[in-house]
């Protein structure tokens, strides 16, 4: 009898590099055989991320057949911690200031222990990018999750793709602007919603643009904003655009403050993560304080200043963090667990 021989499995795991080289930056991915792509300073990032985002959809592949890939090259991308565990997911990972990017397979022991990196949902590589002209038209009937897990998608991308120094108003901003946006990447946010997200329009949007996130078209002004996002891994998102809007609205509706003295952003985008991660009925909540600081751009003595204040105005009931894991558990309050009714935002 001839026995069969077993081919190794081929490792879900991507790594680009930005170079800086005479005539500008180029992207060296160790996976392509051909030469390194050129690109702008400006398009860097978005061009690495969307290269690794074609990589992933290339090799889609069933849950049980994916393993942690840190794991397999001895945990040497994180600190050390107590073993692998959890579901497997994608996780995207910089380096070297952004030099170096990685997607790979992480469990979340893994993913929660290592730095400067982000879970990438199965939701933003189900189905690849196409054109408008491409697109088929047919009635469209709601698909996908739901508003809670868009928006802790988003929330979780923005904390790799934008830097650790941009403030929590700045990315209230992002998270709408990536929810609202169109296929052709451009964003326009009225002046009501400016003044509902109680932010100084002009500074974030100039903080954002300094991050090389988005450009502004126009404004800011009495009509609004208009900007056109510069991040192309974005276009990768698989619901549709009245989806991905009423996940706006939820978070808008969820974290407005009921008086102005709650108006602080971090306490604002800190009571959207929780809802966001909450049981809808019960208001139970549990998660990494680690992801949750990254998260909402938070620092350890913000993390847990904010917490004892969303506790005295009386948004969040309980919380905790457990000793033997670090996670942290809370209970928000009635009426704060099932977020707010829809409406038009004026």
């Amino acid at each position: 009898m001839k026995l069969r021989t077993v081919c190794p499995q081929a490792p879900r795991t991507w790594t680009v590099e930005l170079r800086c080289q005479t005539g500008g930056i180029v992207l060296v991915c160790q996976h392509c055989p051909q030469d390194g792509q050129r690109v702008t300073a400006e398009s860097a990032r978005s061009a690495a991320l969307a290269h690794l985002a074609r990589h992933a959809r290339g090799d889609l592949r069933a849950h049980h057949l994916r393993i942690c890939q840190c794991h397999e090259r001895g945990c040497r991308w994180h600190r050390r911690h107590r073993g692998c565990a959890g579901p497997i997911r994608l996780l995207l990972a910089c380096e070297r200031g952004g030099r170096i990017w990685r997607l790979a397979d992480a469990c979340g022991a893994c993913a929660a222990a290592t730095a400067q990196a982000a879970i990438v949902p199965d939701t933003m590589l189900a189905v690849p990018a196409h054109p408008p002209s491409a697109r088929p038209r047919h009635s469209r009937r709601p698909r996908g999750p739901g508003e809670r897990v868009r928006v802790s998608e988003i929330l979780s991308y923005l904390a790799a793709a934008l830097p650790a120094e941009v403030s929590a108003g700045a990315r209230l901003l992002a998270l709408q602007c990536a929810l609202r946006m169109n296929v052709y990447m451009q964003v326009q946010l009225p002046a009501g919603l400016l003044r509902g997200l109680r932010i100084d329009a002009r500074e974030t949007c100039y903080e954002l643009e300094r991050a090389r996130w988005l450009n502004v078209v126009n404004g800011p002004g009495a009509g609004g904003v208009a900007a056109k996002l510069r991040d192309a891994a974005l276009l990768a998102q698989s619901p549709a655009r009245p989806d991905r809007r009423r996940a706006a609205d939820w978070a808008l509706r969820t974290g407005r403050p009921a008086r102005t003295g709650e108006a602080e952003h971090r306490l604002w985008l800190l009571r959207v993560y929780l809802a966001a991660h909450s049981h809808p009925s019960s208001g139970e909540g549990l998660s990494e304080c680690d992801r949750i600081i990254r998260d909402c751009g938070l620092h350890d003595q913000g993390f847990h200043s904010a917490l004892t204040r969303l506790t005295a105005t009386g948004i969040v009931e309980e919380w905790r963090i457990c000793p033997n894991s670090g996670d942290v558990r809370w209970r928000l309050a009635s009426g704060h667990s099932r977020g707010a009714s829809y409406g038009p935002w004026v």
